[in-house]
């Protein structure tokens, strides 16, 4: 039965195999073929400049006021964890790469990646006007009045328009943006290849590839070190016993499926089974630190390489905001990167274009985010648990 359903083939797969066909084709593509894909990629780039406001408006306000309807001590606490432990690996990703990629990347002044789509050779046939119906700061505030205003006035009606109109937003996102983003990332790397640009992205894809996953190492062991001081464990065994966790959601790429072995590691390290109930499925959707940490690398390594400006002021508005965007990532492969392009586009100015080359550099390691993010959840859990029965002692004594 399970051979007639035959191979289905992910996301990751997929855009690798984009980019090697772009590469491959741009050596041999007349400009009359490719500018048919250079039209495809203005009509895609303006359709996603179109939705990000309706995405971020679809996804963040729901998330706020489903999350507003929960309270209670462990919530909080739970929420301030995983929202410090975001900025954490934003400003731990931002200064690391302020101090390796100067000796790693060499800058390249002929990648001017922000003016590509003005520059290439490569024109499209005709392009199609559609603005958004506001912007991304616009967005933004709305869905924290309707999301905030939801949750505070119990607006069950309110809070189920919010519900539905995210569900038809990650409907576009699994049927119309996740399928065609292949086809978009071979035009880019097709154009790319004609303009002579290639050898320089693939450069910079290797390179920053290593550094991330260093960085995300690096992450985990202070994560692991914070909470075994904390609940008084022994770090490194905790860490070890979250590897089954870490290991699935590298095949998976969804924190979500991965929260059945996430609960039995996290008991293993010993967190109560109420807490970890309630903690692993809720930091499966707010916890997102390494997906923080690979967003702020690939857009500084895109901006550094670029020669464009690079500041820590810039940076902080930047990871601020991408923490609370984090939390309304779907629970899809490529779904944080899909959250954060509104934030891209606000504070740091990509374009359609320099949104692609984000995808592609984050896809490509996008299942190591997803393991690193759930792991960390281990390590958020152990003090969650400690909290917890802290205060559960003095009842005990009365």
């Amino acid at each position: 039965m399970g051979s007639t359903k035959g191979f289905k083939l992910g996301l990751l797969p997929k855009i690798i195999i984009a980019i090697i066909l772009g590469i491959v084709c741009s050596l041999f593509f007349p400009v009359w073929a490719a500018r048919i894909f250079a039209t495809f990629n203005s009509l895609f780039g303006t359709f996603l400049s179109f939705i990000i406001p309706l995405l971020i408006l679809g996804l963040v306000a729901p998330g706020i006021a489903e999350m507003g309807q929960r309270a209670g001590k462990l919530l909080v606490i739970t929420l301030l964890l995983a929202y410090a432990s975001t900025i954490f690996a934003g400003y731990l990703s931002y200064f690391t790469c302020e101090l390796t990629y100067p000796i790693f990347l060499t800058k390249d002044s002929s990648l001017a990646l922000a003016a590509l789509s003005e520059s290439s050779t490569v024109s499209p046939y005709f392009e199609i006007g559609a603005p958004p119906v506001f912007g991304v700061m616009t967005a933004l505030v709305l869905a924290f009045v309707l999301g905030l205003g939801a949750a505070y006035s119990k607006a069950d009606t309110m809070i189920k328009v919010l519900s539905d109109f995210k569900e038809i937003i990650n409907l576009i996102i699994r049927s119309i943006i996740i399928p065609l983003l292949p086809f978009y990332i071979f035009g880019i790397f097709l154009i790319l290849g004609i303009d002579g640009q290639v050898a320089a992205i693939l450069k910079l894809f290797v390179k920053v590839i290593v550094i991330i996953f260093v960085m995300h190492i690096s992450l985990l062991l202070i994560q692991f070190i914070v909470a075994g001081v904390v609940s008084g464990k022994n770090p490194f065994r905790c860490l070890w016993n979250m590897l089954p966790a870490y290991v699935t959601a590298l095949g998976t790429q969804s924190s979500a499926a991965t929260i059945p072995v996430t609960l039995q590691q996290v008991r293993k390290n010993g967190v109560d089974n109420g807490v970890s109930s309630f903690t692993v499925p809720l930091c499966a959707t707010i916890h997102l630190s390494g997906s923080m940490l690979k967003i702020v690398a690939c857009a500084f390594a895109i901006m550094w390489v670029a020669g464009l400006s690079v500041n820590i002021g810039l940076y902080s508005g930047f990871i601020f905001m991408l923490a609370i965007t984090m939390v309304a990532a779907p629970g899809v492969p490529g779904g944080a990167i899909m959250a954060a392009l509104a934030v891209l586009e606000e504070f740091l100015g990509f374009d359609a274009t320099l949104q692609a080359l984000m995808i592609a550099l984050y896809i490509t390691m996008d299942s190591f985010g997803t393991a690193c993010n759930v792991t960390g959840d281990g390590a958020i859990a152990l003090i969650v648990d400690k909290a917890y029965k802290f205060g559960e002692q003095p009842n005990k004594k009365a």
